[in-house]
């Protein structure tokens, strides 16, 4: 019984131990979305992972709103337009300018004469440029009548107090199998937009449009707002203190994802299937895909958390809801 003191004062000071990593870990994360626009949080809240381990995680609402660029241009509308009209287009590991050419050589491109995206008489080319227009394409089975249409959606469109939550775990808990990015997405950027996993090329394709995203890689959904597919240097900035390269943001297993290159313009060693590897500290991290894969990370090793438009919603990742 003489022991009893020892092992409670011992327990309070195991408990003080984890509850000041808990606390330096959220300080890191505030610092690290420092300049998102940041609703609520960073704070931890209870989780249950995709692979059903109950843990914590940390809850951040954002709004999908870069603070150093405006997102776009999408589309050009005329196929005398230049490159600074258009965003970009991902295509078997290639980066293309959307501009005007882009938009007549469509056929020769994807070997198909059933592209035609503008007006021959005018050089105009089809765009969606209402709201109603931008949802009737930007779907999976696309509204017959915005075949060979260049779909793009406006930032405007989304509700001014559109928001996102992401529930993601305070430290990774490893997967008895890779997730795919398709439903989870890949993680939060530093600057509060979504990493999505690869957009649905083949779906688009199939109806004849295009859903360009500008030169930042990103382009708008109305659920999801404004989000990426492809990390460019518009993410970039200066790396930490002993690291070779610049975090730019973290998955939604809780591991960094740092830039596609290292600080000195090579690329990372034995990256797994993942794009992931340990540090020389044996600590697991992902580097963003190449711009034109369409995959950011190709998948993700340890259980993911959530993403909702809803800030009260608790997570539980392993009943698998709709993708946002």
């Amino acid at each position: 019984m003489k022991t009893l003191p020892y092992l409670t004062a011992t327990m309070l000071i195991a408990t003080s131990a984890s509850a000041d990593t808990t606390d330096d870990r959220l300080h890191e994360i505030e610092h690290f979305f420092e300049n998102a626009v940041v609703l609520n949080g960073p704070e931890v809240v209870d989780c249950t992972l995709s692979g059903g381990t109950q843990t914590n995680c940390f809850s951040i609402t954002v709004k999908a709103e870069p603070q150093d660029y405006t997102p776009g241009p999408w589309c050009p509308t005329s196929i005398n337009d230049d490159a600074s009209a258009g965003g970009i287009w991902l295509n078997e590991g290639e980066v293309l300018d959307v501009d005007g050419t882009f938009i007549t050589e469509l056929s020769t491109l994807y070997g198909d004469e059933n592209w035609q995206l503008f007006n021959e008489a005018t050089g105009e080319v089809n765009v969606t440029d209402t709201q109603a227009s931008c949802e009737a394409a930007a779907r999976p089975d696309v509204d017959p009548e915005y075949n060979n249409f260049c779909v793009q959606c406006l930032p405007e469109y989304m509700d001014g107090d559109a928001s996102m939550t992401y529930i993601i775990p305070l430290e990774p808990q490893l997967s008895a199998q890779t997730v795919q990015t398709n439903t989870a997405g890949s993680g939060l950027a530093h600057n509060g937009v979504r990493l999505d996993g690869p957009a649905p090329v083949d779906a688009i394709l199939s109806a004849y449009t295009v859903a360009p995203f500008d030169d930042c890689g990103g382009h708008v959904n109305t659920h999801v707002g404004y989000h990426y597919h492809a990390v460019t240097d518009c993410l970039d900035q200066p790396a930490a203190d002993g690291k070779d390269a610049a975090q730019v943001g973290i998955a939604m297993d809780g591991h960094a994802i740092y830039t596609h290159l290292l600080s000195d313009g090579s690329e990372p060693e034995g990256l797994d299937a993942c794009n992931g590897h340990s540090d020389e500290n044996g600590v697991y991290h992902y580097h963003a895909g190449a711009a034109g894969t369409n995959a950011i990370l190709s998948c993700l090793k340890a259980e993911v958390g959530c993403a909702s438009e809803d800030p009260d919603a608790v997570c539980d990742a392993s009943a698998r809801r709709p993708r946002p």
